[in-house]
């Protein structure tokens, strides 16, 4: 992976704050009451027609699914997809014993403003008035030194474990970024640029959402965008993501055994020059089963300028976004969040 400054999830401006002791809680406190939180959720147009697409990566025509999918929600589920299930399996296990240890433990790789790994609440929530019923551990680089303050003895089989996700998630959505440019009619030798050891940072993200007593009333992660190029997501237990479309509202991404969900981000919007949806998503919680994902975040280095690409077959194309680094974007980011997009983006005349 990256080192921590290519791929920062912290910003200094705004407080850390601490996930709850979900061991002795037995209601909803006020500070995480989110009143009808779900009330606009639906799962479907009506009829059941309309449905996240499940894309199989061996299909011949995945590229032109994949690029529909793109354009039009933002997300899909992807089948075969070459992450082995012993990796998932082992994945799921570390993070399980993970979230299993009391508190106290997990606290002592709390994360910081200066260093965005380790235990934590999710990145957007000093944005919120009302807090998430989530706790999360973020890795980047290597899981070795935050782990170490957990299990001085007992780290290396978590870090084996993330180490061989981020390998083979890496390896997924380099073949994802490969396919949605061809869609898009992006040279290869400008996605030379975006793939390979030099020209990503990765991130991995473990969610833990206890089981709510009261969830129409609570938020697991609440609306937001990734800051990426794809995004890689593996549910636990039970469905919780939710993807917005537009003109159709909130849809249920269901539990599909041996698929991964994947996402674009923002900077595969900004390159697609708004084709590509940047997909806005939201995690809900239950109140039968304690549920987990694991996350995987392809994202540029900081150094890298983000702008427009220009397909080879449509060099008239106006740019609809400026061109700045990538951590300038990161930096917009923090500060404004869902207004980020607007802001770099060309104010037309």
């Amino acid at each position: 992976m990256a080192t921590s400054e290519s791929c920062a999830v912290e910003t200094k401006t705004l407080p850390i704050q601490l996930p709850l002791d979900f061991s002795s809680i037995q209601s909803v406190p006020e500070s995480h009451a989110w009143p009808e939180s779900n009330e606009d959720q639906v799962e479907n147009n009506g009829d059941g027609s309309l449905v996240l697409p499940i894309i199989d990566l061996n299909d011949p025509k995945a590229m032109e699914l994949i690029g529909y999918a793109c354009e039009n929600w933002g997300a899909f589920q992807l089948k075969n997809h070459g992450i082995s299930k012993s990796v998932i399996e082992e994945l799921e296990v570390e993070t399980k014993r993970l979230f299993d240890l009391p508190k106290e433990q997990k606290l002592k790789a709390l994360r910081s403003r200066d260093n965005p790994t380790g235990y934590g609440t999710f990145w957007i929530t000093p944005f919120f008035q009302q807090r998430m019923w989530q706790e999360g551990f973020t890795i980047i680089a290597s899981a070795v030194q935050d782990a170490k303050k957990i299990w001085p003895n007992d780290y290396q089989r978590f870090c084996d474990a993330m180490k061989k996700f981020e390998d083979e998630s890496r390896v997924l959505i380099e073949k994802l970024i490969h396919l949605s440019f061809k869609f898009l009619g992006i040279s290869e030798e400008e996605e030379k640029n975006w793939v390979g050891p030099n020209n990503h940072a990765g991130a991995i993200q473990l969610n833990s959402y206890p089981i709510c007593p009261k969830p129409e009333n609570a938020m697991g992660i609440a609306p937001h965008t990734d800051t990426s190029i794809f995004t890689l997501l593996h549910q636990s237990q039970s469905s919780g993501l939710h993807i917005f479309k537009d003109g159709s509202g909130w849809f249920t991404v269901p539990l599909v055994p041996d698929t991964i969900v994947i996402n674009t981000g923002d900077v595969l919007h900004m390159l697609s020059n708004a084709r590509f949806k940047s997909a806005l998503h939201k995690v809900s919680v239950n109140n039968v089963k304690h549920r987990y994902s694991m996350v995987y975040f392809y994202r540029p280095t900081m150094d890298q300028v983000v702008s427009p690409l220009v397909p080879s077959n449509n060099s008239d194309e106006e740019p609809r976004f400026r061109a700045l680094t990538f951590k300038e974007f990161v930096g917009i980011k923090d500060k404004y969040l869902d207004k980020a997009l607007s802001i770099v983006s060309v104010k037309e005349d």
